[in-house]
């Protein structure tokens, strides 16, 4: 069953850390989202009447965006046009307040705003910046517009993401899930929680700004293919969905036309594979006894491999492999996951009382911790929600000045 969560206490590892998220679209709202389902309290600053582009994206119902719900989750939402030159003082009002500002601007434009890394320093000289974009804040392409797909081109990530010339010529496909700016988003995290631990635990008091470029997000995911060029000169290319350094890893057709993932390439688990689908003599020739000998008959595998699974259905095959050790899952769409049991005994399928929608299901927090959960406090929040809360309750604005910004178009 799912879990039912609304929660509007701060709690968690990260409860007390104060973030200004200066975000759009997808980068650096992912990562203000895992702070915040962590516990930090995370205020969005987004454009009057509009917002961040993201609340207009995925599937919609009566207007409004199902995915925003998930996405500024746990976080609180300021209207401010950081286009008027109003803005500066009330910006870095807010900057005093906080351990950290991310954005995801490109390079220049905070500070063309006034309100750039050295105008937050003077603020708050303890505050961290952390900056993702395209290229990053130095070098040829730093002016580049960018954004994750991109990222995933010049990363070298896209180039592996298809089937080898022989087998299509097809362009590499996209992963289906904006890779590149959540991944950019995680280093954002990590750049963040190292600098203010650097900060509060070592006092370490220089000035901190973090650098996150998309495509040098996703260049760190290429594991060795940069070694493998460099002294050999190998250029990995797409393998579809076998693992080109292992086998028998493949991809196989059920009866019931579901992809079944099977993992046999480790010497004993092969060994069981083979012997369940009725192959012992596979099982004991001595040319596949190691994973250098296999890779040179992987075809021959895979056929073998696919005529048993082609007499099962994909849940029924699953459970055989599971029963002897073998790893091995179907291609889980969104429904599977949304169904599968134990998702929901580890709380990652959780219902969430979203004022809009009704019970909406959401994704649990990510990492797990042995001493407190991590619920879902509150979805998306409506543009504004925390306006009154934020600028009288926190930096103590009187009801005057919040009608004379509102007035002028400030906020």
């Amino acid at each position: 069953m799912t879990r039912e969560v609304q929660n509007n206490t701060r709690s968690g590892p990260l409860a007390g850390l104060q973030v200004i998220e200066i975000g759009h679209f997808v980068a650096a709202p992912f990562a203000t989202r895992v702070l915040a389902d962590l516990g930090a309290d995370v205020i969005k600053v987004e454009q009057p009447g509009s917002g961040d582009p993201a609340r207009s994206w995925g599937a919609m119902v009566d207007g409004r965006s199902l995915w925003w719900s998930v996405h500024a989750r746990n976080k609180r939402s300021i209207t401010l046009n950081l286009k008027h030159s109003g803005a500066r003082e009330v910006l870095l009002d807010l900057v005093r307040h906080a351990d950290a500002v991310l954005e995801n601007f490109r390079p220049g434009q905070l500070g063309a705003w006034g309100v750039g890394f050295d105008a937050m320093q003077e603020a708050n000289p303890s505050c961290v910046l952390v900056s993702i974009s395209g290229y990053g804040q130095t070098g040829p392409y730093r002016d580049r517009v960018s954004f994750g797909v991109i990222g995933e081109a010049i990363g070298g990530l896209r180039h592996l993401t298809g089937y080898p010339p022989e087998i299509g010529d097809l362009p590499p496909v996209r992963t289906g899930i904006s890779l590149g700016d959540s991944i950019a988003g995680l280093y954002a995290v990590i750049g963040l929680l190292a600098a203010v631990w650097r900060r509060d635990v070592k006092s370490h008091n220089h000035r901190q700004q973090v650098d996150v470029a998309l495509h040098e997000a996703v260049f760190s995911l290429l594991e060795g293919s940069l070694p493998e060029y460099g002294r050999l000169g190998i250029v990995r290319q797409p393998s579809g969905s076998r693992i080109p350094t292992a086998a028998p890893t493949n991809a196989y057709r059920c009866g019931d036309g579901r992809w079944l993932l099977i993992a046999g390439n480790s010497d004993r688990i092969f060994i069981r594979l083979m012997n369940l689908i009725g192959r012992p003599d596979l099982a004991q020739d001595p040319g596949l006894q190691t994973n250098n000998g296999r890779l040179e008959r992987v075809d021959e595998l895979d056929c073998a491999i696919s005529a048993w699974t082609a007499t099962l259905d994909s849940q029924a095959a699953g459970e055989l492999l599971d029963e002897n050790d073998v790893p091995a899952s179907r291609i889980y769409t969104i429904a599977d996951c949304a169904e599968d049991p134990h998702y929901h005994a580890r709380g990652m399928v959780q219902t969430v009382n979203d004022p809009e929608f009704g019970p909406l299901l959401h994704p649990g927090v990510v990492p797990k911790f042995s001493e407190e959960e991590m619920p879902v406090r509150w979805p998306g929040p409506a543009l504004g929600a925390h306006n009154e809360e934020i600028y009288r309750g926190v930096l103590g604005y009187s009801a005057d000045r919040l009608e004379r910004l509102k007035r002028e178009g400030v906020i």
